[in-house]
């Protein structure tokens, strides 16, 4: 198995990243569902924001701001407050891709 041969730290931060990730992955399933469950989905999301933080997965927290669960909720506030969040920290990471990405996100929200 891949982590047979890691330290029991090197263990305990490889599951914390995938933790990380499976509830980034689980807000979108939420925030996917018709309608969607967006209670659901936006307590994942803050627990996965949370976690990539304390972990410095800067990409991960920038990722969950990018979800689109507040524009299929039709909150076009909060839509475009975690829109700006994701430009800025794309922006500030050099993330072209992903900045391409949010701008298209942020077009279509207004």
């Amino acid at each position: 198995m891949f982590l047979e041969g890691l330290p029991d730290a090197g263990r305990a931060r490889t599951a914390a990243h995938r933790e990380a990730w499976g509830l980034r992955l689980l807000g979108d399933i939420h925030s996917r569902q018709d309608p969607p469950a967006a209670d659901q989905a936006e307590g994942v999301y803050r627990q996965a924001i949370t976690l990539a933080d304390e972990l410095g997965m800067r990409p991960l927290v920038a990722r969950c701001h990018l979800g689109s669960l507040y524009r299929a909720a039709g909150r076009r506030t909060g839509a475009q407050q975690h829109l700006a969040t994701a430009m800025a920290m794309y922006r500030d990471m050099d993330m072209r891709f992903w900045l391409e990405q949010t701008g298209a996100e942020i077009r279509e929200a207004s």
